[in-house]
């Protein structure tokens, strides 16, 4: 009680971290009835949001200088479980609350450290919500804290409190373990509250994305996780000493980097520091991560804005200096800079303003001119000194400018004109009769023939048709001017009205649902992976608001008595095999492509809303998309062979 008797000491030594340091801003009553508030959503991805908050916590004390191994562990039992070699939650009495700083952070919401208690200089919480938010939300929960020699440990039953904070053991180290159980629909006993989660699975891969990313952005710090739940216990360990530099490096590393090492800049101004790793590679598109205190911003703010301005303006200072760019060439645009350009832009500072709840886009206009002023000083002393890779971002950027001046030509030709003025739709495009863009779709089919079934089979009122022949370029490998003179990603931009590139405006988007409709064979999934590729490099945002979907069309026809019954997996065909019995031999009948199905076959088993199945395309992960393309669809041929070999077991039925 050591702590209590010096509570009225206003002089703390360096990094004390106690109860006093604790403030309280209101209870924690609203977060069971209104969970999707505080982590977004009960399905997976909010189950998810309750890991993250004990890490974030762990990161905290890990930003504070305080701790440099993090555990997490995700149980047999079906819990999570997270333990740090941080300084420990404070456990003496809190001064106005009368009960333990440990209690405290874990039961009355907007209590922690974040809060304005002085406890942390950076944080990556805005609120400092995550403990006692993961308490409610949990069925059960016990945090054990190792300090000064002893182990405190408490427990909670749905942020309730089941004993006092106890003493349990004796210790030599410091730090704290959290132990939760999600609190899962179905999983009480009769009677009991019907439980918040949809799921309570956790995703290990998603998981690990997050972990890894994690350990980039803090240099030194090693994160272990496990997965003790099947038979074969996974685990994996994220230590990164080169820290973003190494985020970099593992971005590109499917393509050819232009440069041996990432350019690495960094610097303190004030309490605000900033981070750059940046490195060109041969790809046609940008790939500019941002951070604000291990948070990713995926719409970008005023660090964003800082780098691009620093970057811009130097590289055009340089190229002006050694006469690279004449007297009468024009700046070279941001967007010629960046392309190619793999970076990481991560801040951390005392109190990050973000312009939404999400914290997707930093605010703070101070950060802006930090980065210009930190990234514009070191970038323009680095290129001074290295004059080859000077030279070699340069003829990049000048390739970029005239390849743009290209796109925009190209561009003029592909822009839709008004809806009144429809003959600018493709010819081959069968529109739909109905003008709400919410109510329509679109099906990219591959090939005339099947375009043909499903112009004869479609709902007319509201389903559109654009058959596509052969497969579309592969934009991975080509840049805009060249990917906008293909006919068929022509007609695909014309016929979505929405634009491309920098053109882009969702707002006018005709179709609300866009189904690549392929062939259920290897050559089908090849052309569907090439769409894929260009929606995710030139139309982003139609994958990111859930516009983008795959059709599943039946692998199997089944006929027996007189009955068709379709399949759409080897595992179906073998349990309605079984069903009818082998030795009475149905005739099974396996579609090779969309066109052997008639109008209504295809109505009934791909299109009809009423008993499709559609597989809607989303990007969970923007790093792991972007090497996911890249890897499949990249120069680099090696890596690609690795993955199919690593991933060959995963094929069922393959048809050469």
């Amino acid at each position: 009680m050591e702590n209590l008797e010096n509570m009225e000491n206003l002089e703390k030594p360096v990094g004390a971290y106690d109860e006093s340091q604790i403030q309280v801003l209101e209870g924690l009553e609203a977060v069971r009835t209104r969970p999707g508030m505080y982590i977004g959503s009960t399905d997976e991805r909010g189950l998810h949001h309750l890991v993250y908050e004990i890490v974030d916590n762990a990161v905290d004390e890990a930003l504070a200088g305080f701790c440099t191994e993090i555990i997490i562990t995700l149980e047999k039992d079906g819990s999570c479980t997270v333990a740090d070699n941080g300084r420990g939650f404070p456990v003496g009495i809190h001064p106005k609350i009368g009960r333990p700083a440990v209690e405290v952070c874990l039961t009355i919401l907007h209590a922690g450290g974040k809060v304005g208690g002085g406890g942390y200089k950076v944080s990556g919480g805005l609120h400092g919500v995550g403990a006692s938010v993961v308490n409610a939300l949990s069925r059960h929960l016990q945090v054990n804290v190792y300090q000064d020699g002893k182990i405190y440990q408490q427990e909670y039953e749905r942020g309730k409190v089941l004993y006092d904070l106890k003493v349990i053991g004796e210790t030599d180290r410091t730090g704290t373990t959290i132990r939760f159980w999600p609190d899962v629909k179905g999983q009480d006993a009769e009677g009991a509250e019907e439980g918040i989660f949809e799921t309570g699975a956790f995703n290990f891969d998603t998981l690990k994305v997050r972990f890894r990313e994690m350990a980039f952005l803090n240099r030194g710090i090693r994160i272990i996780f496990r997965d003790e739940r099947g038979e074969n216990a996974n685990e994996r360990v994220f230590y990164y000493e080169g820290g973003i530099s190494e985020f970099v490096k593992y971005i590109n590393k499917n393509k050819e980097s232009l440069f041996p090492e990432p350019i690495y800049i960094s610097g303190m101004v004030d309490t605000t520091s900033v981070e750059v790793a940046m490195q060109y590679n041969d790809s046609y598109s940008e790939n500019i991560l941002t951070f604000v205190n291990n948070i990713h911003t995926p719409d970008g703010g005023t660090h964003m804005a800082g780098f691009s301005m620093a970057i811009t303006r130097v590289i055009n200072d340089y190229g002006r200096k050694h006469s690279i760019l004449k007297a009468n060439d024009q700046n070279l645009a941001g967007e010629d800079i960046r392309e190619g350009l793999a970076a990481i832009v991560s801040v951390k500072l005392e109190d990050p303003q973000f312009e939404s709840q999400t914290k997707s886009k930093l605010g703070n206009s101070e950060v802006r001119t930090i980065v210009n002023s930190l990234v514009g000083k070191q970038l323009a002393d680095f290129l001074e000194e290295n004059p080859q890779i000077a030279k070699v971002i340069l003829d990049r950027c000048l390739a970029a400018s005239r390849a743009r001046e290209a796109a925009r030509k190209a561009r003029e030709l592909t822009r839709r004109k008004t809806v009144l003025e429809s003959g600018s739709l493709p010819g081959k495009l069968a529109d739909c009769s109905e003008r709400d863009p919410k109510k329509c779709e679109i099906f990219l089919v591959e090939g005339d023939s099947a375009g043909g079934s499903a112009k004869m089979g479609r709902d007319r009122h509201f389903q559109a048709i654009l058959p596509l022949r052969g497969k579309i370029l592969n934009v991975e490998k080509t840049r805009l001017d060249r990917v906008l003179a293909n006919e068929e990603i022509k007609a695909m931009i014309t016929a979505f009205g929405c634009g491309v590139g920098e053109d882009f405006d969702i707002s006018k988007l005709r179709y609300d649902r866009i189904v690549c409709m392929t062939d259920a064979d290897v050559d089908g999934s090849h052309i569907r992976i090439l769409m894929l590729t260009f929606f995710y490099r030139y139309m982003r945002p139609l994958i990111e608001q859930g516009h983008v979907y795959a059709a599943q069309p039946p692998l199997y026809k089944i006929t027996y008595q007189k009955q068709e019954r379709y399949c759409y997996s080897d595992a179906e065909l073998d349990k309605i095999m079984n069903e009818i019995g082998r030795d009475k031999k149905p005739e099974v009948q396996r579609y090779k492509g969309l066109g052997e199905m008639s109008a209504e076959q295809l109505w009934n088993t791909t299109m009809d809303p009423q008993r499709r199945t559609m597989l809607r395309v989303s990007v969970e992960d923007a790093i792991a998309a972007d090497e996911i393309m890249s890897l499949l669809m990249g120069e680099k041929v090696e890596p690609r062979r690795e993955f199919i070999e690593q991933n060959s077991k995963l094929v069922e039925d393959l048809d050469i």
